[in-house]
């Protein structure tokens, strides 16, 4: 597979992360991965995990997907007392019976207010053209 992501390391202002953190690339003609996607750093874990997930439902429409054809989510929590705040808001996200293969686990984020961050591989729409850097 020829893995093409782009992931720079955060810059200090969260209004920065979404063009520069977790933008997605190509893995072979039909998989597409998204780099660890955050939310705005301070807010509650709920709010958070809200906008992770927006994030990779706009990333994904991008790359021709949907969360619907989510293969593979790997979830980063910087606390796993969180687990059940975040759970929840996936729950709901997820449609029923398209859930992926999702490992969770407690991680040291980028920055210390981050409390989850999101990695997902999807099956993309392999006639999408790819723009500058591998991504679309």
């Amino acid at each position: 597979f020829d893995i093409k992501v782009l992931c720079e390391r955060p810059t200090q202002t969260a209004e920065d992360l979404p063009e520069v953190f977790g933008l997605p690339g190509k893995i072979g003609d039909s998989a597409g991965a998204l780099a660890g996607q955050v939310g705005t750093a301070g807010d509650p874990i709920a709010r958070q995990t809200e906008q992770v997930l927006a994030k990779v439902d706009r990333l994904l429409e991008e790359a021709g997907s949907s969360r619907n054809h989510m293969l593979q989510a790997v979830i980063w929590l910087a606390d796993m007392a969180d687990f059940e705040a975040m759970n929840a808001v996936w729950d709901a996200w997820v449609p029923e019976g398209q859930a992926p293969a999702r490992a969770c686990g407690e991680a040291k984020l980028a920055r210390p207010d981050f409390l989850v961050e999101v990695i997902v591989i999807a099956t993309v729409d392999p006639s999408k053209p790819m723009g500058e850097g591998g991504n679309y």
